[in-house]
């Protein structure tokens, strides 16, 4: 029976490469208007859907979704990027082996596994605890897609 150390060192190259490309897609993607630094700065103020403090609820109800929806996308820019990052940390632990990983690279993996953790859990947390509103979200989006 072999070791399996060839299949690990072709497995570990074809992660490289898949990182190689997932970069390179980031790349474009962070230089886009798509950008998370770009997403983040592209706010809308009450005000510019209606007059100042004008009562319009329509306007209302659109500028709390715009923001709601801003923030998720913002939340899941910063999530991908970590969450990339790990993958990137993890193939080059494949790579030159978990022992020979130094202490800087170990940390920054374990930080970012605690916080992806945590944000797992935060949102496992907001759909048992707030099943009507994730029903009403459900509506709206059903309503949108009609």
């Amino acid at each position: 029976m072999s070791e399996g150390n060839g299949d690990l060192r072709r497995g570990v190259g074809a992660l490289e490469q898949f990182q190689k490309r997932v970069n390179a897609l980031l790349t474009d993607l962070e230089g886009s208007a798509a950008g998370k630094s770009k997403v983040a700065a592209q706010t809308v103020s009450r005000t510019s859907l209606s007059g100042q403090n004008a009562c319009f609820a329509e306007a209302d109800g659109l500028y709390s979704q715009y923001n709601r929806v801003h923030e998720s996308l913002v939340t899941l820019s910063k999530s991908l990027g970590d969450q990339i990052e790990y993958l990137s940390l993890g193939v080059h632990a494949a790579a030159v082996g978990f022992d020979n990983v130094d202490d800087d690279t170990r940390r920054r993996f374990y930080e970012i596994q605690t916080r992806l953790d945590t944000e797992r859990e935060r949102a496992q947390a907001e759909k048992t605890t707030k099943p009507e509103q994730n029903a009403d979200k459900q509506s709206d989006a059903g309503w949108a897609a009609e």
